[in-house]
């Protein structure tokens, strides 16, 4: 059985995973499933990382453990906050973010893209762009979500793009195969996303692909 690694944060409300848990594991029904805010977990054994920070300082150890994981053939799914690689808890008891100038490089090169910045949540279509093992079975689908506008690497593979009115085609989901087993899932904000049937099929695809084990 696939063992699945859901990191996540209670840093920041918005993206608190304590009140994603229930989502997640309904959506990881089947896998051998850690649901955890505990960043050295990453240096412990499992099978597809599922990557649902906001603040993505790790340690040396961390990173490192975390890179060399898919290095040697490990996967890795980040999900929604997972490309948010500037905001990092504030050290200012009256602010909740410090943004950082530049992404996290390794961080970066890892996922193939990051996040830019959001308009406020909507409704909006999601079309399926390319034929692979993380779109199989989904098809063109809308979703009420905060739509993210990112900016990615000319060499990912985009599989999904948005369909927002006033938003360009902005990638939902992409692999990153330059770097190993990565995908990436943009969708993830709202309970509604995270329950939607389409993204839970693109979130077990994704596992599926990315688990080499």
């Amino acid at each position: 059985m696939t063992r699945v690694l859901v990191l996540g944060e209670n840093t920041f409300p918005f993206h608190a995973i304590d009140e994603k848990r229930d989502a997640f594991a309904a959506a990881l029904e089947g896998y051998d499933v850690t649901i955890t805010t505990d960043r050295d977990a990453l240096t412990g054994e499992y099978d597809v990382l599922v990557d649902y920070l906001t603040d993505s300082t790790l340690t040396d150890d961390q990173r490192d453990a975390l890179v060399g994981h898919v290095e040697s053939g490990g996967g890795y799914v980040g999900v929604h906050c997972a490309s948010d690689l500037t905001s990092t808890a504030a050290d200012d008891p009256d602010e909740l973010l410090d943004p950082r100038e530049e992404p996290f490089p390794e961080l970066r090169e890892l996922i193939g893209g990051h996040f830019l910045t959001h308009p406020e949540q909507s409704e909006f279509g999601v079309d399926i762009v390319g034929e692979h093992a993380v779109t199989d079975g989904v098809k063109d689908f809308t979703v009420f979500d905060e739509p993210y506008q990112v900016e990615v690497d000319d060499d990912v593979t985009v599989l999904a793009t948005m369909d927002h009115p006033d938003l360009k085609e902005y990638p939902v989901v992409w692999t990153n195969e330059d770097a190993g087993r990565v995908a990436y899932i943009s969708l993830g904000h709202t309970d509604d996303a995270l329950a939607d049937d389409s993204f839970v099929t693109l979130l077990r695809n994704a596992v599926d692909w990315a688990d080499a084990s």
